[in-house]
């Protein structure tokens, strides 16, 4: 059900991209919405799992998870950001740079799910609603492309099954490495939902649609957490 969930996310992304790519707009709320559904995740459900672990240097791994994520951009250059322009000199190729980034992030984010105790979890819902604007992001770029090909349907297939292949990796792991894995990716979440809310607005002025969009983000993850058992 797990693998599943992942693989459709990609996709239903990949196709709102393909249709709805041309609307800079949409995508740039998408991402904010995520964004703040994302951060409120990792801060109300994943670090108080990290930080309730003995380990007290357990944050040395959060740390790390950001400067993971920061060598990752060097290749991705902000793509999952919804920064098209850095690859826009060539619509008729991806590149591998790109594809790596973006399979190395997705991959990582897998390998917790794997000693996940719920089907639906918080962190899973994360990583779901994290998927949707990249994937988004990506189906915009390969709409430019104007060439929906069997090479660009295979990267779709290659990032779509990333977070699967890490979970079915995290199962060779013993179920107390879990938490060391979940401090890199909180890392890895901190790090995207905050540039992408934080990014400086046009002339620094105050963005109360992206203030919104953030809030109903928390509001829709708070509301997970409150009917969600613990």
């Amino acid at each position: 059900m797990t693998i599943i969930l992942l693989i459709l996310s990609v996709l239903i992304g990949v196709f709102l991209g393909k249709y709805f790519g041309s609307k800079q707009q949409f995508a740039k709320n998408l991402l904010i919405l995520s964004a703040g559904f994302l951060i409120t995740i990792c801060l109300n459900e994943v670090f108080p799992e990290v930080y309730h672990s003995e380990d007290h240097n357990i944050g040395i791994f959060v740390i790390i998870g950001v400067l993971i994520q920061m060598l990752l951009e060097n290749l991705t250059k902000g793509f999952e950001h919804g920064h098209l322009h850095h690859h826009a000199d060539d619509h008729s190729i991806i590149p591998f740079a790109l594809i790596v980034g973006l399979f190395v992030h997705a991959f990582i984010e897998g390998i917790p799910l794997s000693h996940e105790k719920e089907t639906i979890s918080p962190y899973l819902l994360g990583i779901l609603f994290h998927n949707i604007p990249i994937s988004f992001v990506l189906g915009s770029f390969l709409s430019h492309s104007k060439n929906f090909s069997t090479k660009f349907w295979l990267i779709v297939l290659v990032f779509a099954l990333a977070s699967p292949l890490g979970m079915l990796l995290g199962k060779y792991f013993d179920e107390n490495h879990k938490v060391y894995f979940l401090a890199i990716v909180g890392g890895i979440f901190l790090h995207i939902s905050s540039v992408i809310i934080f990014e400086s607005n046009k002339n620094h002025k105050m963005d109360w649609q992206k203030i919104v969009l953030v809030i109903c983000g928390i509001a829709l993850a708070l509301g997970g957490h409150l009917f969600h058992g613990h």
